[in-house]
């Protein structure tokens, strides 16, 4: 059994890794941690664990973190770059759900996530654990970053376009739409129910911290920089991702088979036939991404259409489908779950 740690497992993304952890047959879960919750029954937090997790919430300092075999650091931006250092030091692997090692440029990261990096070292060697991607560095990894949620919608979306070379990289729009669950499990007047429901609005126009994380993994499978407008809406659901992604064509190509070859082999991908419309209720609460591939009118712009659960193929359920790589065990172990529906 793969012994692990959680740190942070109070927040929306922590309490879905708890879930998918809690029912994984090859994981024991040894340490939750919660410095504000410590000595509380994780369950009585989240009654959907009830007899499932039996664990208390424990500061980092009780945890025994580096007894584990793998620690998933679900916190916000900046906590697990202090500490995965140490833990590696142990031979622990940590898989960081946030953002301190995704992006290869410190200084880009600086930029956009204002504070200075605390171990810079780590970020040179840390995989970015995007499966359909970096499968083989995966396996191998001592530092995972998991990617963002609008990062792994949007590249899934125009990977094939990008790799099989029959877009313009320069002129690339991602038009993404996520709900309020996206922001957290923290009080901000933005994600009220009174703000929130019956309502739409785009934030971040002028740049997002998703933007260069997008562009660093589109440029990878270009070999060039891209040019990329990536706009972000708030809607009023809990979960879900989707984005409209917009390219201009270079050649002619079968865009169906060209999408249809690129993920014939991945679990968590799932093309749909031509001409349909993926809802973002259609992968609720479940590790896949479903794509559908449109070309309006025959002319030559494209239209990819990209959802995801935000919570889990964005989040946990990527953290957790990067473990199973890591320990050599079958990718789709603990994630084979049938979306939700209504």
């Amino acid at each position: 059994m793969i012994k692990v740690g959680v740190v942070g497992g109070t927040g929306y993304t922590g309490v879905e890794l708890l879930r998918l952890l809690a029912c994984h047959p090859g994981v024991e879960l040894t340490a939750i941690t919660s410095r504000g919750e410590a000595g509380m029954p994780v369950a009585d937090m989240f009654p959907s664990l009830r007899g499932r997790v039996g664990l208390r919430f424990v500061t980092p300092q009780d945890a025994a973190l580096d007894q584990c075999d793998v620690v998933f650091f679900a916190t916000p931006n900046g906590i697990a770059m202090k500490q995965a250092a140490e833990l590696v030091a142990a031979g622990v692997r940590v898989i960081d759900l946030a953002a301190d090692f995704r992006i290869r440029d410190i200084a880009e990261w600086q930029k956009w996530y204002g504070m200075e990096h605390a171990a810079p070292e780590l970020v040179a060697e840390a995989v970015y654990g995007l499966p359909e991607v970096n499968r083989e560095q995966i396996r191998k990894a001592r530092v995972l970053a998991n990617p963002g949620c609008y990062p792994t919608a949007v590249q899934l979306g125009f990977l094939p376009l990008i790799e099989a070379g029959v877009i313009d990289p320069a002129h690339l729009i991602a038009d993404a739409k996520s709900g309020v669950s996206g922001a957290g499990r923290k009080a901000e007047v933005h994600t009220l129910f009174a703000e929130a429901a019956d309502n739409f609005k785009a934030y971040g126009v002028s740049g997002h911290r998703h933007l260069p994380e997008i562009r660093q993994g589109l440029a990878r499978a270009a070999g060039a920089e891209v040019g990329l407008t990536f706009v972000p809406h708030l809607t009023p659901m809990i979960r879900g991702i989707h984005a409209t992604l917009y390219g201009r064509l270079t050649r002619d190509v079968d865009l169906q088979a060209l999408f249809e070859e690129r993920y014939a082999n991945e679990a968590f991908v799932d093309v749909l036939p031509a001409g349909a419309h993926p809802e973002t209720r259609s992968v609720r609460a479940s590790n896949i991404c479903r794509i559908a591939v449109h070309r309006p009118q025959g002319a030559d712009v494209v239209v990819v259409l990209s959802v995801i659960d935000n919570l889990v193929k964005g989040a946990a359920g990527q953290a957790v489908h990067n473990m199973n790589i890591m320990f050599g065990l079958e990718e789709a172990l603990g994630l084979d779950i049938v979306p939700v529906s209504p």
